[in-house]
Order: structure tokens, then C-alpha cells, then sequence
């Protein structure tokens, strides 16, 4: 069967997205009119559908994606070259509420978790050692290593050391970062058991740290100080960590409801098709899971630059509006002082994979949360309180934002990519191709392939079908980040290194 050559995606739209690679020359046929390509134009690239005066706004998705630099014809290539970005710095934005009800029926279903002692619920059975400070990185990683040697794993699913570079030598803002995302790590429902590891003389003082846990389960977390240790911090270290395996080697999986998933949502290395292959399915995905009463968190706030308002109209509560814009304008304000504009955000492979302007990218970006209403509105290294869709303060750099979410509760999290990335955080990381190339030639970094919904797969049934990969990947089986063992932690640092 021909493959289709371009897509229309809104009706609106002055711009089509190439299916496949289009040569100069060719004629597409849209609306009654005959269009020819001025350009040899990629797949996943843009060709104009009218002619453009200097100054007018390009149209996709329905909504400007920013405006011509120069006089365009009908027919012509539209890349970073010739579109430019319309967002400036903060802006003043009104409430206009949208009701959006999702008609999607409570499907009851369940999946092997691990309740915790607190009612969370775990997709893994780990055991996590956490330093405080990047200091004891390599005895953390020497212990991890020394217990998975010892037990084999057997009875619990890993053993991780999640080092850093912090802990230390942060004022502010970024030491307060530090502790919150390492409280959130060790109170994290994936992890059967932590050992907080400490140096002693560090910025982040450990009795202060376990404070900052709260009512946490003494018998699942404890705390070892090196410098307190008469001898070798090895042999306490395997002594504390011996008695924690023992208590989480005892868990078991039961059955739970799908309303007790929490699912971060985050793409990178986006592509031209990002929006209409794996991010739509994402937002499928994420009402779904909202209609039976669970949770999913959008974050990435710069990538939702152009398509806010989509957002804060989304929100249930004036309140929720209001936090909104301070998550969007505060964002801003932190590019503003530091020099940057707030709109030069597409990477050189986005833009070589058809993205030419944040626009372009954040109305992509955001089809990641589907239609639900937003619930909750967190800043970074808050933990989630609300069920439903949520907002997550956090940049949009791939491994900050993946832990972010992880931070925030979520026990896996779902990854977009059009380019292709082998990294995963803290909990699963599992990996959708936006196309059916990156999934083919790159199976050993993809969980699901997206790419199907342009070769004639209708949506229902591929959402079906990846609902059943991420509650099957809940309940036990690994993804390719954790076949592969690439998982690590990043910490957002904005101020002075001491």
C-alpha cells in the first residue's frame, strides 16, 4: 500500500507535515488546489500551503506556530530558516475555563504492585542506597555492589546507589532542591528499602535530612554516617543493609487498582511527528488512566511556551489558573535573568527532525496530557497530593525533568522520542517511537512503537495495546532502561557552587 505522503492535522492549518520524504517538483493535492514543492522537504518537515506575507503567522495544530521571516510561496519548505518564534517574556493571561468531559468508561483494572506500609503502591521492590552528598558516591556504589553479590537479587527486583554531585557547597534555593528530591527518593514507594548514606560535615547535615522525611517507616529507612564509623564503613554499611534486604525481600505483589498508577509524562528528542503519532497516544493514554480514577504529570515548562493557555483554560479552579501562571511566568523569568530568550528552545536535532520554533514544539509537546482537566499544580520537588492530570515545575532537559517526575510520586514514567535516547531515571523509563525507522533500527532502546498510527493502525486499538504494555511493565516486566541498566538521578541547579 502507498504510503500517504503529508498530513493536514488541523483545518486550520497553512502547513501540511510530510508522511515520508517529498522531492521538488511533486504536486500535492489539498482542499481542490494543486500545490507544487518548491524544495526536496524530510519527512517530518513542513511545506507551506499558501503564499505569506513577511510578518504572518504560520498555522498548525490550529494555532500559530510562530511567523514568516520573509515573503513565502505556496509549496515552499518551512524550516528554522525562514519561520520565526512570536513569544517574548511574561504575559498577563485571562481565565476563560474549558469543560472538558472525558466519556471514557471505569474498565476495573488491576495490577500487581506493592503496597506500602503508608498506602502507596510500588511497580518495583528495590533497594536503594541515597547519599547525602556526592562525597560518598563511591561507597554507595561499592555497597550496591557488594549486595547484589550477596543476594543474588533474589526476593527483590534491584539494588541501586543513586549518586549526585550535591549535598554540598549549594546555598538557597539549589541546597533546598537537593534535599527535597533526595527526601522524595527515599520516601519513594519503588524502593522496599533505603540506606541514606552520609558523609557527616556536609552542607546537608543528616539528622536534619531524616527531619525532612517526616513519619517515615523506620524499619525501611535508616542511616549510616561514615565519618561516625570506628573502622570500616563497609562492614556497618553491610550490616544495616543486610537487615533492610530482609524486610523487603518479605514483599509481595497483589493485585491493585490502576486509580493507584502515577505516570510521568515527558518527551525528548522530538521529531515532526512527536504530535501526531506518540504524544497523541500519550494523551490518550493519560485520559484513560485519569477516567479510572489514577494519575498522570505533565512537565517540561519551557516546551509549554505557545500552547500555555490550552493549559490554564484546562484548569479546574481560578486558584489552579493563577498557579499556572506563575509556573509559565516564573519559568520566563528565570531565562530573562539569565540572558536568555525564552523561546530558543528546539535542539539541532529537533530542528532537523521538522520542529522549527518552541511553538511548534510545546503544541506538540503538551498532546502529551490529553483533554483532562488539570487537578494539581506542583513546583519542583513536590511531592503529588491530587489524583488526575497535574502540572510539575521542572526544565525541559531530559534527565532533571525524568527525575522531577520520578520525585514527584510517579513509579514510572512514559518518554517520547523521535531521535532516540538510551537513559532512564530513577524508576522504569519506558521508551515510544514517535516512528517506525527509530524503532526498527533501535529496538534495544525502544519499549513501544508510536509510528504505526501513519501506516493505517487506528488509535483505539493501538491505545488498547499500549495499555497493556505499561500495566504489564507495573506489574513486573522490565523496559529496555532496565534490561540495559541506564538509570541515573539529575538534580535542577540554578545558583553559585561555594
Amino acid at each position: 500500500m502507498k504510503q500517504t505522503a503529508y498530513l493536514q492535522i488541523n483545518k486550520a492549518d497553512t502547513v501540511v507535515v510530510c508522511l515520508r520524504p517529498i522531492d521538488k517538483g511533486e504536486t500535492l493535492e489539498i482542499g481542490g488546489r494543486r500545490i507544487t514543492v518548491r524544495q526536496d522537504t524530510p519527512a517530518g518537515h513542513k511545506i507551506l500551503l499558501r503564499d505569506t506575507a513577511k510578518g504572518e503567522n504560520i498555522i498548525k495544530y490550529g494555532y500559530p506556530i510562530g511567523h514568516a521571516k520573509e515573503n513565502l510561496e505556496a509549496g515552499e519548505w518551512v524550516n528554522e530558516h525562514n519561520i520565526g518564534t512570536n513569544l517574548a517574556g511574561t504575559l498577563n493571561y485571562e481565565y476563560k475555563p474549558v469543560k472538558e468531559v472525558l466519556d471514557i468508561k471505569d474498565e476495573h483494572r488491576t495490577f500487581k504492585g506493592y503496597v506500602r506500609k503508608n498506602g502507596e503502591v510500588g511497580v518495583r521492590n528495590e533497594v536503594w542506597i541515597v547519599p547525602t552528598v556526592g562525597c560518598v558516591n563511591g561507597i554507595a556504589e561499592r555497597l550496591a555492589k557488594q549486595l547484589e553479590q550477596e543476594t543474588r537479587l533474589e526476593g527483590i527486583d534491584a539494588v541501586h546507589a543513586w549518586h549526585h554531585n550535591y549535598g554540598c557547597s549549594q546555598l538557597g534555593d539549589d541546597h533546598e532542591n537537593t534535599r527535597k528530591i533526595l527526601r522524595d527518593i527515599c520516601l519513594h514507594p519503588n524502593a522496599g528499602a533505603v540506606l541514606v548514606l552520609s558523609l557527616g560535615c556536609e552542607n546537608n547535615q543528616p539528622e536534619d535530612f531524616m527531619r525532612l522525611l517526616g513519619d517515615y517507616d523506620a524499619d525501611r529507612i535508616q542511616l549510616l554516617i561514615t565519618q561516625k564509623v570506628e573502622g570500616d564503613e563497609m562492614e556497618e554499611g553491610m550490616k544495616l543493609l543486610r537487615q533492610l534486604y530482609a524486610k523487603a525481600a518479605q514483599d509481595k505483589r497483589s493485585e491493585v487498582s490502576v486509580s493507584k498508577l502515577r505516570v510521568g509524562l515527558k518527551c525528548g528528542g522530538s521529531d515532526g511527528f512527536s504530535g501526531i503519532t506518540a504524544n497523541p497516544l500519550v494523551g490518550e493514554f493519560s485520559d484513560w488512566l485519569v477516567a479510572q480514577g489514577g494519575t498522570t504529570i505533565l512537565t517540561e515548562v519551557p516546551e509549554m511556551f505557545g500552547a500555555e493557555t490550552i493549559l490554564m483554560n484546562r484548569c479546574k479552579t481560578p486558584q489552579l489558573f493563577q498557579k499556572t501562571v506563575s509556573l509559565i511566568n516564573d519559568f520566563k523569568d528565570y531565562f530573562l535573568s539569565h540572558g536568555e530568550p525564552v523561546g530558543e528552545n528546539p535542539s539541532p536535532g529537533n530542528k532537523a527532525g521538522g520542529i522549527s520554533t518552541l511553538e511548534d514544539k510545546a503544541l506538540g509537546c503538551t498532546q502529551k496530557c490529553g483533554r483532562a482537566p488539570v487537578s494539581g499544580v506542583l513546583e519542583y520537588g513536590e511531592r503529588l497530593r491530587h489524583n488526575g492530570l497535574n502540572l510539575l515545575s521542572a526544565p525541559g532537559n531530559d534527565l532533571v525533568a525524568a527525575t522531577a517526575l520520578a520525585a514527584s510520586g510517579c513509579q514510572l514514567v512514559l518518554f517520547t522520542t523521535g531521535r532516540g535516547t538510551p537513559f532512564g531515571t530513577f524508576v522504569p523509563t519506558m521508551k515510544i517511537s514517535t516512528n517506525s525507522n527509530l524503532y526498527n533500527t533501535k529496538r534495544n532502546w525502544i519499549d513501544f512503537n508510536a509510528g504505526e498510527l501513519v501506516e493505517g493502525t487506528d488509535m483505539d486499538s493501538l491505545r488498547n495495546r499500549f495499555t497493556d504494555k505499561i500495566i504489564a511493565t507495573a506489574s513486573g516486566d522490565l523496559v529496555r532502561n532496565e534490561i540495559n541498566d541506564y538509570r541515573e538521578i539529575a538534580i535542577f541547579k540554578n545558583g553559585v557552587t561555594l
